[in-house]
């Protein structure tokens, strides 16, 4: 009974590790090779955030940052210091007195004042006490690091827009295989139909030979689109961290999804300003060069910093008993208080650079904002025009349908010629690639909009 008890948990401990997210995604890319991953969309912008190395450098800047602000706060927390210095005298130090027992006063006598070995022992300790200029430091600090987190979440934003991008593409590569494939296997059909109306008497020699050119013109085409889909893949697998030689199939298709988007521009515009990073980012930069005013004008002010000192030191012959050295032991208290009178203009200098790099900051703020109005009204404008494109497209594919299928008729029937069949082939393979041209631009104009709208960009909470 115990047996069979170790047994069931050992199972159930390895299912728990072979489920887990950590040997899923996360086991290095060994585990992806030799086995097609199906991703869809979601799937894909969650792999791609954990893996994408381009986000790795942005999530380790933002830690960075989060250090700097720890090492703002050493300028006034205590700073306490121990030293240890021995040295070995190989020749002593002498000074010399005049001889007032001899018969000659001005003659001078060595004196030895040091000996073989000597040691002291320093405890130092210093706090600031009032630093205008570290509290400005500090708070300089913490909006960096705030920076620092909408500069993440920019780059995550952009990560994510490049992922469904590559994704559309790849299925847009995929599909229009597919609708050359097609296009041949109906080319062959019809190659058939015209080899064996010819056998009939029915048509001529030269329509069948038109059919089998219309196939062979065909075929480079595939080729290239096959070498398309291929590359557009390997971009996609590239984005998301997966090693080139994986396979993945993708589990979502290009299909029409109308999303809500604001009805004008001025409700995209504030609905942008308020979620996107880049905008966060200027806003922050101008405090922070607030700050940094702040921090220059405090050194015009006094620094007081309290001091402290606990010392032990000793000297000792080499003949001499560790155990009897003496070990005298002095301390002392006190402040310091600095304060520059002149500085050669520096500071008034410094002063004005901060205000005219602040001026900077406000101006590429209101240029961002009317680059974001701009940008919106492009945005909603391809966004409503491939919209419209997808149902003239919806109505003209049936209709090729149709007119394919009576044309088809008509030439089996031998009442036909094989140019009506070439264009309406024609006809049919541009109304199917245009439709899917809409709805990919229709797609890629969603994942724009997204983006110009902040939507794409996690909020700090969520990450």
């Amino acid at each position: 009974m115990r047996t069979v008890k170790q047994h069931f948990l050992r199972l159930i401990s390895a299912a728990v590790f072979f489920l887990s997210p950590a040997v899923l995604f996360g086991a290095g890319e060994d585990a992806l090779q030799g086995q097609e991953l199906a991703l869809s969309l979601d799937e894909a912008v969650s792999i791609g955030l954990d893996r994408n190395r381009d986000l790795k450098v942005a999530r380790l800047d933002r830690e960075i940052a989060g250090q700097k602000v720890r090492e703002s706060w050493s300028n006034v927390l205590p700073q306490l210091e121990a030293e240890f210095d021995y040295t070995r005298n190989l020749k002593p130090a002498v000074i010399y007195f005049p001889d007032l027992t001899g018969s000659d006063p001005t003659k001078l006598i060595p004196l030895e004042i040091s000996l073989d070995n000597a040691a002291s022992a320093l405890l130092s300790l210093r706090q600031p006490l009032f630093n205008l200029k570290a509290f400005a430091g500090i708070r300089a600090s913490s909006i960096v690091k705030n920076i620092s987190k909408e500069a993440y979440r920019k780059a995550e934003a952009d990560i994510i827009s490049n992922i469904k991008t590559a994704y559309f593409n790849v299925l847009i590569a995929d599909e229009q295989v597919v609708i050359l494939e097609q296009s041949i296997s109906r080319w062959e059909q019809a190659l058939q139909d015209s080899r064996a109306l010819f056998r009939q008497g029915v048509a001529a020699d030269i329509d069948t030979l038109k059919a089998f050119l219309s196939v062979e013109n065909i075929k480079p085409d595939l080729i290239q689109a096959r070498n398309r889909a291929a590359v557009v893949r390997t971009q996609l697998k590239n984005i998301i961290g997966l090693d080139p030689g994986s396979s993945i199939n993708l589990s979502d298709s290009l299909v029409y999804r109308e999303g809500e988007y604001p009805e004008d521009v001025s409700a995209a515009y504030a609905e942008a300003l308020s979620a996107r990073p880049e905008v966060r980012q200027l806003e922050l930069q101008i405090e922070a060069e607030a700050e940094n005013i702040s921090a220059v004008r405090a050194e015009r002010f006094p620094a007081v910093t309290a001091v402290g000192q606990l010392q032990a030191q000793t000297q000792f012959d080499d003949d001499a008993d560790i155990d009897d050295t003496d070990w005298p032991v002095t301390s002392s208290v006190g402040f310091q208080v600095s304060m520059p009178l002149f500085t050669g203009f520096r500071i008034s200098s410094q002063v004005k650079q901060a205000k005219l790099g602040r001026m900077q900051s406000m101006t590429r703020l209101a240029d961002l904002k009317a680059d974001i109005q701009a940008e919106l009204e492009m945005k909603l404008s391809d966004l409503e025009e491939s919209r419209k494109r997808i149902e003239v497209q919806d109505r003209t594919i049936q209709t090729a349908k149709r007119s394919y299928e009576i044309t088809l008729l008509r030439f089996r029937e031998g009442i036909g010629s094989q140019l009506e069949l070439a264009d309406a082939e024609l006809q049919l393979n541009k109304a199917k690639t245009n439709y899917l041209q809409a709805v990919y631009d229709y797609l890629i104009a969603r994942v724009e909009c997204d983006k110009a709208l902040g939507r794409t960009s996690r909020p700090e909470a969520e990450d």
